[in-house]
């Protein structure tokens, strides 16, 4: 089929992959290395041959421009109100008392959570195993935007996922089954049927291992468990591929060749059984890219040629596919096997090189999405893959199919040693290396390193000059050679990053999520802390693995609630305390169990970073570890003042103005998230600040910042930056500032 292109097929797919990155996120550089590569192109190739070229690119650029324009205009005209969802059945998740799940409306898809009212309710959702139509009271409200420098952006994940609202229902009128399913909807409900009958049939934690590698589906229950797989590296043993493709499509090929079907008939009925079986697992970019290769596998379509060909079929599939993080590692892992060749090596060196290979050329994607490389991934993963893919695979799956019969629930302390052994194996290893997130400059520059390592392994002259490069750009991935201040955006708290540019770093607070009220043992949930998603990815992505000092400006939850889950992610050489904070029972039960080194600082002394100090201006004298006992730094950083005041109130503000009568501030962040008891005008005046900093959360229950302090920064002629409006906010540069913000 290839020689009726005008070029490879694989280059073609290549030109295709840039097109599409180009158009979805208008980055330049891309846009440059598409012109560059079809310069080529022209240089190498007839006039015809290009034009042919350029025909296929206008097209599917002309697709790719439609399909965004069509996601940017629903994202527009996305209704304000639903008041009936046809709820997606296999999408359900039961978390505490929060339900969630996807469902259409007038053929839109939402997502949709709902707080449930009773455990009969509770039940009732984890047990339902068909499509329900729902009359419900809801509100609409868009996702959440970026809110973090390199972190998760809900809103373009969901809409990737083709979702442009969330839906908050109130109350649940009532509900009917539904009466007309499509094919597909008939796959959601079989898919969801097996899920509930793995999870009522099959204990702990034997179900979750059934559903996740047989259905594709972990729940919440499996996150404690799932992190120390994600940190060994070998959490994609859970993400369907080839190994569950190859099983599961042999499987069907043998049966029906065992019934003495032709082999060509065998191979057309492969399809249907490939949208079932794509169905079952709920359509993941990993398992449909397997399942198209598999079908071009049967056409004798080999490496390369069989990769673009799946390449091309997943671009009408799902335009975005490379959009996800899902797609993207599949078909790079894909890749990179369909260009390594160990045919000439023993089997056993084979594997090792294959795997090492795998790891390296993955490295640079891996560091680029998660900022963290688990370098004995490649070991965990040949010795954890045999049991998972020759052992529990086949097990499983066996034992689904009998459980109408028989229950084989003996085995589950088999799992339950296998989790202890995992659990043990993380202890030994410890946390992996953090290595930071490239720039997509970076990221391009170590691709095109690792591509003309492959080319030029041989020429021993040229090698070492590549692996220095690739070495010295993931150096400076990791040590970014800039100071940077930046207030993260953990919502409704604070945490301010420090860093200088020989690797000093300081945090000051870890934020938190407050809680309001007690809950029942059915309605408390399995979450994650707010650092998970705000501090820790931030601080990876910087290349953080080591907290030099931390500072707890005072006890109060959305300063401090994230402490346990920041200390699990980084070494923490020293946390820096105000005495008042040891007056606090509590607080000191929190220092003691995570067994880190304190300090109790107060005024006078001082912390050193960028050739200068972090000076403590207060407290004074030994207070109650509340608002006006915050810890407050001031400190003159590469020419511009800076001042953190925690959560300092009118009375503080006071204290200050009489012990520095001559301070003066350029960048002040405001105390209290800009409640109306602080920044008093009286203390603006005398510090005279230029800007003023604001960590808020979007729509706060306080209604921080509060408009009469707004006023008074207008009053003052300041400049403010607000994290629920700009997201993060960031002054980085290596001899003078320049300010960044999210949005």
């Amino acid at each position: 089929m290839s020689k009726y292109f005008p070029i490879r097929p694989i280059y073609l797919a290549f030109l295709l992959v840039l097109l599409a990155y180009f158009i979805y996120s208008g980055y330049c550089l891309v846009g440059v290395l598409l012109a560059f590569t079809l310069c080529q192109l022209w240089r190498h190739y007839n006039l015809k041959k290009v034009g042919q070229v350029l025909l296929v690119l206008l097209s599917f650029g002309l697709a790719f421009w439609t399909y965004q324009y069509r996601v940017n205009q629903a994202y527009k005209s996305a209704p304000s109100q639903v008041q009936e969802l046809e709820m997606i059945p296999d999408t359900i998740s039961t978390n505490g008392d929060q339900l969630s799940f996807r469902a259409k409306s007038q053929g839109r898809t939402y997502q949709v959570f709902y707080r449930l009212k009773s455990p009969e309710e509770k039940r009732f959702y984890q047990n339902v195993k068909d499509k329900l139509d729902l009359q419900v009271s809801a509100k609409l409200t868009q996702p959440q935007a970026l809110r973090n420098f390199h972190g998760f952006n809900y809103r373009a994940y969901l809409k990737h996922e083709g979702i442009y609202r969330l839906v908050t229902v109130d109350k649940i009128q009532g509900w009917i089954p539904a009466k007309r399913l499509t094919f597909f909807d008939r796959l959601h409900v079989l898919r969801r049927r097996a899920l509930v009958t793995c999870q009522q049939k099959f204990p702990s934690p034997m179900n979750h291992y059934m559903t996740g590698l047989l259905f594709g589906y972990l729940d919440k229950d499996f996150d404690q468990m799932g992190d120390i797989y994600t940190s060994l590296g070998i959490i994609h043993l859970f993400a369907l591929s080839g190994m569950q493709v190859d099983f599961f499509i042999g499987l069907y090929r043998k049966f029906l060749l065992r019934l003495g079907l032709r082999r060509d008939w065998v191979d057309i009925l492969q399809v249907p059984f490939s949208v079932f079986y794509a169905g079952m697992t709920g359509y993941a970019p990993s398992v449909l890219r397997s399942l198209l290769q598999s079908f071009w596998g049967n056409l004798e379509l080999k490496r390369l040629d069989n990769l673009a060909f799946s390449i091309f079929c997943m671009f009408l599939l799902r335009p975005n596919f490379l959009l996800t993080t899902g797609g993207l590692l599949s078909f790079a892992y894909a890749f990179i096997l369909a260009v390594l060749d160990f045919q000439n090596l023993s089997r056993v060196k084979a594997g090792l090189a294959q795997g090492a290979s795998l790891s390296l050329g993955a490295f640079p994607l891996l560091a680029y999405l998660f900022g963290v490389f688990q370098p004995l991934s490649l070991v965990l993963t040949l010795a954890f893959s045999l049991v998972f893919d020759y052992l529990m695979l086949p097990f499983l799956t066996l034992a689904f199919i009998v459980s109408p019969l028989i229950r084989l629930t003996w085995v589950n302390p088999l799992f339950s040693l296998l989790e202890q052994i995992v659990i043990w194996t993380h202890d030994i290893v410890g946390r992996p290396p953090v290595t930071g997130s490239p720039s997509l400059a970076i990221l391009t520059l170590m691709l095109i390193l690792l591509a003309f390592l492959h080319d030029y392994w041989q020429v021993k002259k040229i090698r070492p000059w590549l692996i220095l490069l690739f070495v010295l750009l993931a150096c400076l991935v990791k040590h970014p050679l800039t100071n940077e201040v930046t207030m993260i955006d953990v919502g409704q708290g604070d945490s301010i990053f420090l860093r200088d540019s020989w690797g000093k770093t300081i945090l000051i607070d870890t934020g938190g999520r407050v809680t309001f009220g007690q809950k029942e043992a059915w309605q408390k949930s399995n979450s994650d802390s707010n650092a998970d998603k705000t501090v820790i990815p931030y601080l990876k992505s910087r290349g953080v693995g080591k907290i030099d000092q931390l500072v707890l400006t005072h006890t109060d939850t959305d300063h401090i609630g994230d402490l346990e889950a920041v200390a699990k992610n980084f070494q923490i050489g020293q946390v820096l305390v105000s005495k008042g904070s040891l007056t606090r029972p509590a607080f000191v039960k929190r220092l003691k169990a995570l067994k880190l080194k304190v300090r109790t600082v107060q005024a006078g002394d001082g912390l050193t970073i960028m050739g200068s100090r972090l000076h403590v201006l207060y407290p004074k004298s030994l207070g109650k570890g509340d608002n006006n006992d915050s810890l407050v730094l001031y400190g003159n950083l590469l020419n511009k003042t800076f001042l953190f005041t925690g959560d300092q109130e009118k009375e503080g503000e006071e204290d200050l103005m009489k012990i520095y009568p001559n301070l003066h501030v350029q960048i002040l962040k405001a105390g209290h998230h800009g409640s109306k008891g602080s920044s008093t005008p009286d203390f603006l005046k005398q510090i005279s600040p230029e800007v003023a900093l604001i960590s808020a959360g979007q729509n706060n229950r306080y209604g921080h910042p509060n408009k009469e302090t707004l006023e008074r920064f207008k009053k003052q002629k300041m400049r403010v930056y607000r994290t629920d409006q700009q997201g993060a906010i960031s002054y980085r540069g290596f001899w003078d500032w320049h300010l960044e913000t999210v949005r």
